[in-house]
């Protein structure tokens, strides 16, 4: 099908979309699960065909481990698609109430977005997470995968789809489209397209931004760090530095900075890239990491760092290594090197914690925790957009709240402008409490 063809038919499925019943959304949800659960096994046949073509092709490593769709992550899948059910219907919520005169209640209430478009690379989970978050919100998807999950994602939006319309969604409510050609097309198609979400490289992501009068929702780089201050607990430091870089150094979550306070002790410091390097990872120090620890490290796992060039995201078992003088100066670093996605503290000083927290320009910032927390399932979203780095709209891992928007809904009694105008009537301008649901408040 002609691609405008099929955004309008999704575009008028998204206004049909928005007004479906809390109850016929519930069980799309439901049956979605159900369907993912009953074809596991046509999934994960189709991703082993996928993963089997991508490695005769060469693709790099983290893709290959991105792609890789198998019981466990379909599992995750289920799991984050049942989650959504346990969370409140964002549909209809009312976010704010004034009275503006007697007899005249304004009211901002929550609304779906409309249609938006996914565009991935390498993740079919992508495609059900947003298969999820579009019919928990009540909004309309396009989603292009990359070509090396074509099979895979195949299957799941025909699995999905299916789930959604036989609960009651319209028809046309999810679309998968399936080349690169579609894809140029589609980021032309702004009367249509209300959102667009790329997931992938920092490359893929800057070319969807760059090309496409569409708002974006999404984040270009993943350079997270971990900041181990003067008093940080040696333990403590080594755990977190290994968890943020080890645990999957492909996601965009994984730190890629190491930062230590100068007077963090030299013994401690070796300790910690200890721990880094028995879990796998490659060291890149700069000369004064070198001067304080390299002496008690495996000379095979050290590379030095004599460059200005922070701005590294490996997503694979490489960390940069650098000191830094002071508190402030580990934030400036941060928040000129950073890419305002995932940063941590490790401290036992409070005051520290606060001030990083508060200094850090990011959009996700911990104390004493690993930097791979920054998930939407972790943060009891039921499932991700992605992580946004912008600050308008969303931030962070984005659940279902990055699909919606609100109105203004005005409810008077014959009230008009003149009247005002004329002086005749002064408004009162008064909040007053929230009812709840736009139609409760109506029945109230």
């Amino acid at each position: 099908m002609e691609t405008r063809r099929q955004a309008a038919l999704c575009k008028e499925a998204a206004i049909h979309a928005m007004t479906a019943s809390a109850a016929v959304r519930a069980r799309a949800l439901e049956l979605m699960a159900e369907a993912l659960a009953a074809g596991a096994s046509e999934i994960a046949a189709a991703n082993e065909a996928d993963l089997r073509d991508a490695r005769d092709a060469g693709l790099a490593a983290p893709l290959l481990k991105r792609l890789a769709y198998g019981p466990e992550k379909i599992e995750l899948s289920i799991s984050g698609i049942r989650s959504l059910l346990g969370l409140p219907d964002p549909v209809g919520k009312v976010l704010s109430a004034r009275l503006l005169d007697d007899g005249l209640v304004l009211r901002q209430v929550a609304c779906p977005i409309g249609l938006v478009a996914m565009i991935f690379e390498s993740r079919p989970d992508a495609l059900a997470q947003m298969a999820a978050l579009a019919a928990k919100s009540g909004c309309a998807a396009m989603l292009k995968g990359g070509s090396e999950a074509a099979r895979t994602n195949r299957v799941l939006s025909s699995l999905l789809a299916g789930a959604g319309l036989r609960a009651g969604l319209p028809e046309h409510w999810l679309a998968c489209l399936e080349t690169r050609a579609q894809v140029a097309e589609l980021l032309e198609l702004d009367d249509s397209v209300d959102l667009v979400v790329p997931r992938g490289s920092k490359e893929f992501v800057r070319s969807i931004m760059s090309g496409s009068r569409i708002p974006v929702l999404g984040h270009s780089d993943g350079v997270c760090h971990v900041y181990l201050h003067e008093d940080a607990p040696a333990a403590m430091a080594a755990a977190l530095a290994v968890d943020s870089k080890a645990q999957y150094p492909a996601a965009c979550n994984a730190a890629e900075v190491l930062l230590v306070h100068a007077r963090f002790p030299d013994r401690d410091f070796a300790a910690v890239l200890g721990a880094l390097q028995a879990a796998g990872v490659r060291l890149e120090l700069c000369p004064r990491s070198r001067a304080a620890a390299a002496p008690a490290l495996d000379p095979n796992l050290i590379s030095p760092k004599d460059d200005e060039d922070w701005s590294v995201e490996y997503l694979d078992l490489r960390m940069a290594v650098r000191v830094v003088d002071s508190l402030p100066a580990a934030i400036a670093h941060i928040n000129r090197y950073g890419s305002r996605h995932t940063d941590a503290i490790v401290t036992g000083s409070r005051e520290a914690a606060r001030a990083f927290m508060a200094g850090v320009d990011s959009s996700s910032v911990y104390w004493n925790a690993s930097t791979r927390f920054a998930d939407g399932y972790r943060y009891g979203l039921g499932a991700e957009l992605g992580i946004a780095t912008g600050k308008l709209h969303a931030r962070g891992p984005v659940g279902v709240e990055g699909l919606m928007t609100y109105k203004w809904e005005l409810e008077g009694s014959g009230q008009v402008v003149a009247d005002y105008a004329s002086g005749a009537k002064r408004f009162v301008h008064r909040d007053i409490a929230i009812e709840g649901r736009a139609e409760d408040a109506e029945q109230g």
